[in-house]
């Protein structure tokens, strides 16, 4: 069936809203065990009745409008969250990097997208799911100006002859993800003659539940980036702009300076201080719509005057559970870091604590940062194999006194391991335990990244002139 407007092409998408797939396929896709394919082919062929198609061109191509069925959920705490990335279309290297913005295989399929949600149920079956609601999106201006600097950033990494290198924390709302049936799906690329992973671009899915949570749960985002300046400047020039005036001052100044409550002990005061930094004074940095859509992570880091970070970078307490149940390349490990990216603040101390018992750190700089895929494929990795093998063949734990008081010692991977990240305690106390798949019980562990790495990933933006960034 053609459809002559937008509006009826609506209309007939907004009236499967509350019928599950179950009623929708009329092809019987649900019960072929051959059938290949998601419940976006359902929509396709048995709703809108055309055939499934891997044209260059959108679904319907006389609107100019792409087609995608995609699920949602509801958290445990009742937040609203995108299961997925959203998949857009197969990026062909080697015809791409001939392309400008708005002649590219991206914007000629995209730029309009009716999207139709479901809710994903946990131990729902497929057919059970339902068309929860259907609607016409187009990128706001301000988010298409940064999708617009993001294929840019794709695109000149396959010039570079790196298109073997692409991860999705190259990017900020646009991603080029992997789409294959594994990961000996390869393409050539036309600057180098290693073959390249297959990707696709995705929205990826921290801008997607952004998206839901505006959608489904109404809720409010507040942005620093307008529109106008995002047309003149770099996301991350505009970042680093917000920060520029207070470089050098210490974080009470700061605080002082911008007429805010300030507690330097309680964890919450340095989040608040970003956000008035960045001219939102107030907003939670989950809040921030910049932040939400990019899946950005904020971290402190204080560096002593010799350059180094006072500590080694902490992350979320280790799962082993699902560590050892889980193949790398799937693993949740490797999908934090492709997916994240980290917005490093940075302060220095101009003394030791000896010299200076009561001495102040003082905003050096800032920088956007995503691990490289070299090192979460190699060094990180191969943590990940190691703390594996151990629960394998179980810890060698010992205890140790230390004066008066004992302490557990482990065989996790150490800060010599591979020089880039190591396991440790992060825990409240000592009574703050895991049991291992071993059974063993231990204080919980985390993944740290070490400080020497760290302070070789800042660059001279932070002050650290001498130190090449990984």
């Amino acid at each position: 069936m053609i459809y002559e407007t937008e509006e009826e092409l609506l209309e007939k998408a907004i009236a499967a809203e509350g019928s599950s797939f179950e009623e929708l396929d009329k092809k019987g896709r649900l019960n072929n065990a051959k059938s290949k394919g998601g419940l976006g082919h359902i929509i396709e062929e048995s709703y809108f009745g055309y055939e499934v198609n891997s044209n260059a061109a959108p679904d319907f191509e006389e609107l100019g409008i792409e087609l995608k069925v995609t699920p949602f959920k509801i958290n445990k705490n009742g937040t609203v969250s995108s299961k997925e990335r959203l998949v857009l279309n197969i990026i062909n290297y080697m015809e791409e990097v001939q392309c400008s913005f708005f002649t590219s295989s991206f914007w000629n399929k995209n730029q309009k997208i009716l999207l139709m949600l479901y809710k994903w149920l946990p131990n729902a079956e497929r057919k059970d799911y339902q068309i929860y609601k259907s609607l016409l999106y187009t990128f706001p201006e301000a988010d298409l100006e940064i999708i617009k600097q993001d294929w840019e950033t794709i695109i000149n990494k396959i010039k570079a002859g790196k298109a073997h290198e692409l991860s999705e924390g190259d990017t900020n709302y646009l991603g080029a993800c992997p789409k294959g049936a594994n990961k000996k799906s390869l393409r050539k690329q036309p600057y180098s003659e290693i073959p390249a992973m297959q990707r696709a671009y995705a929205l990826k899915q921290s801008y997607m539940t952004a998206l839901y949570r505006k959608i489904i749960k109404k809720e409010e985002l507040v942005s620093f980036s307008k529109k106008e300046e995002l047309h003149k400047l770099s996301f991350e020039k505009i970042l680093e702009n917000r920060f520029k005036d207070y470089i050098g001052m210490s974080d009470i100044q700061i605080a002082e300076t911008l007429d805010i409550e300030y507690n330097r002990k309680a964890k919450s005061s340095i989040a608040l201080l970003i956000s008035a930094l960045l001219g939102i004074k107030g907003t939670r940095l989950d809040k921030i719509e910049e932040f939400s859509k990019a899946n950005i992570q904020f971290k402190t880091i204080r560096l002593e005057p010799n350059g180094l970070p006072r500590e080694h970078m902490s992350f979320e307490n280790i799962r082993f559970d699902e560590w050892v149940n889980e193949e790398w390349e799937d693993s949740s490990a490797r999908e934090k870091f492709v997916t994240t990216k980290f917005l490093f603040v940075v302060f220095q101390y101009n003394e030791t604590k000896s010299e200076n018992p009561d001495r102040l750190p003082h905003l050096k700089g800032i920088q956007l940062w995503n691990m490289p895929l070299q090192i979460i494929d190699n060094e990180v990795k191969g943590i990940y194999g190691e703390v594996n093998r151990l629960m394998q063949v179980g810890l060698d734990l010992k205890v140790k006194k230390y004066g008066k008081t004992t302490r557990q010692e482990n065989n996790f991977p150490k800060a010599n391991f591979n020089g880039v990240a190591h396991v440790r305690p992060k825990a409240k106390d000592r009574k703050d335990t895991v049991t291992l798949p071993t059974g063993q019980v231990v204080t919980k562990q985390c993944l740290w990244l070490n400080r020497e790495f760290v302070a070789g990933v800042l660059d001279k933006t932070c002050g650290n002139k001498s130190r090449e960034n990984p």
